[in-house]
């Protein structure tokens, strides 16, 4: 739903599973076999992903500020099982932190998350406060203090609503 431009780096990865079930219409393109290949999963990794990515989208609206959109497994529990790895290159001693399982979703998006921590990104990456849309979007407002996917359509109806409850 959103215009907004994607996360940066490895929240592109995250903010793309939120995304890949709309809310509105109750479409999940995980049913379908090119999301399923885009995010590397079997059929059979598919229940695994919806779990991560509703604590995904209660995490994100948590960053916005807003309680869970239903009963989760919090996010911690889930990345708990995910392996990292940290890589030291010998010539700099630059580090590295990655998925041990490069094949695994739940170690990629712990992998983004670490990386998005150190850089000071995850706070951004946020949920649409619509209740009936809840759509990932990176907030770039100098504050970070965006509310809605878009000012368009769901910032234009909740505006709409509220001059419509005061008349």
């Amino acid at each position: 739903m959103s215009e907004r431009s994607p996360a940066p780096g490895g929240l592109a990865l995250v903010q793309s599973l939120v995304n890949t079930l709309d809310i509105e219409s109750d479409a999940d393109s995980l049913d379908g076999p090119e999301a399923r290949a885009r995010f590397g999963l079997s059929e059979d990794e598919v229940p695994g992903a919806r779990e991560l990515r509703e604590s995904l989208r209660a995490t994100l609206l948590a960053h916005a500020g807003h309680p869970p959109h239903r009963e989760v497994t919090p996010l911690g529990e889930l990345l708990a099982a995910a392996p990292l790895v940290v890589t030291v290159d010998t010539a700099d001693g630059s580090a590295t932190l990655a998925a041990a399982d490069e094949g695994s979703l739940l170690s990629r998006v712990a992998a983004a998350i670490a990386q998005s921590l150190a850089d000071g990104t995850w706070p951004r990456l946020k949920a649409c406060e619509a209740p009936d849309c809840h759509w990932a979007y990176y907030d770039r407002s100098p504050a970070g203090r965006g509310r809605w996917c878009s000012m368009q359509v769901c910032g234009a109806r909740a505006k709409m609503r509220r001059y419509r409850a005061k008349a």
